[in-house]
């Protein structure tokens, strides 16, 4: 198959789908597809890399929120686009104003909507949760779930990386669902990456000796990952034990976190790691990965610690819970500091060493492209 992402949020500056982007275009032509990603940039271009795998982009305009990003303004180009691409397949891979445009191409080619973002949960949510009820809030952006349930109809699957997420836009009439779990990178992540000595050396940068334990918080700083509420339960759980937290990620929310942060020798921010080699040797060295997003999709970077054995301590909704499952960590109630606090005790004083078990994105896209293959069968057989 021929299959075309329209990535609307795609940018080469990181972030978790630019992950996800570059495992499938290495991962889809070793499974016999062709993988092209369809992205809005600075200028029109084509961007080849192994055979079976390119990137094509549309000059379009730069996000105003954020200027990493850019987004896709001209329905009639990306129409124009698809049409000359001639996909087999073609996904949208954003729920918002790419998920409409990809619906109102006039082709009969199948189509999916893989939601890479859950916005609900990451803005509505957390905005009024603690004054509204969901029922509510969800009454209240009634116009977001129409869009949904409307794009839903002319898609063949939205495709859900955890079954919380399935469950939720089931029960909100979004039709066709289906739950395809993401994984890590094969062969990437393993408890024996684990180093001591840089474990003792990111503890020194907390002003902390070996006996501490060494926490992780990863992934960008943004206003839906409640770093300042991971960064506060730390400091909480560390009156009672050494504690140095290792914060690695970038993001418009820097200085505020830094405020936050306030010189607390404890507690360092650093770039992200972007040698993947390096980073596993980090992520097994560290004694438990803490991450305060109810939002999350799927959560990679708790299926790496996983992977590397490292327990996880994660909000109990959202993608981020799954990979609790199983002694793989702790859970605490989403939002609540003192909850977060009590978990990070209790990984803090037992030291679990979890066994190391992950789905990996080989698997992943493999279940996917093979729903894909069927529904194009079944489409064609029609």
């Amino acid at each position: 198959m021929r299959i075309v992402d329209v990535c609307a949020f795609y940018s080469p500056q990181g972030g978790g789908v630019r992950t996800y982007v570059e495992q499938k275009l290495r991962i889809g032509p070793a499974l016999g597809h062709e993988i092209v990603i369809l992205a809005p940039g600075d200028e029109d271009a084509v961007i080849e890399r192994d055979p079976g795998a390119r990137i094509v982009t549309l000059k379009s305009p730069r996000f105003p929120l954020d200027r990493k990003y850019w987004y896709f303004n001209e329905a009639p180009r990306l129409h124009a686009a698809l049409d000359a691409l001639a996909p087999d397949f073609v996904e949208a891979t954003s729920p918002w104003r790419s998920a409409g445009l990809v619906a109102d191409w006039a082709s009969p080619t199948p189509r999916s909507l893989v939601m890479h973002a859950d916005p609900l949960s990451a803005y509505a949510y957390r905005w009024l949760g603690d004054v509204f009820s969901r029922q509510t809030i969800d009454r209240q952006f009634s116009m977001f779930w129409q869009h949904l349930r409307r794009n839903s109809r002319r898609y063949d699957y939205v495709v859900c990386a955890n079954s919380d997420l399935s469950r939720r836009l089931d029960e909100g009439g979004v039709s066709r669902t289906v739950t395809i779990p993401m994984g890590v990178e094969a062969n990437r992540f393993s408890p024996l990456h684990r180093d001591p000595a840089l474990r003792a050396r990111l503890l020194a940068d907390c002003d902390l000796p070996e006996s501490a334990a060494l926490l992780l918080a990863i992934g960008r700083l943004a206003p839906e990952k409640r770093w300042p509420l991971v960064i506060d339960a730390v400091s909480m759980a560390s009156q009672q034990s050494p504690i140095g937290l290792v914060m690695l990620g970038e993001g418009r929310e820097q200085r505020t976190i830094l405020r936050h942060i306030a010189g607390n020798p404890h507690v360092r921010l650093y770039e992200p790691e972007r040698d993947r080699a390096a980073f596993a040797r980090i992520m097994a060295s560290a004694d438990g990965l803490v991450h305060g997003c109810e939002a999350e999709t799927f959560c990679m970077t708790a299926a790496e610690a996983r992977a590397s054995g490292v327990p996880v301590i994660v909000p109990d909704a959202g993608g981020a819970a799954d990979h609790a499952r199983g002694g793989a960590g702790r859970t605490y109630a989403a939002a609540d500091v003192h909850a977060a606090a009590e978990a990070i005790r209790s990984v803090v004083r037992e030291r679990p060493r979890p066994a190391a078990t992950a789905r990996t994105m080989d698997e992943h896209f493999g279940d996917l492209f093979a729903a894909y293959e069927a529904r194009l069968r079944h489409r064609r057989a029609a």
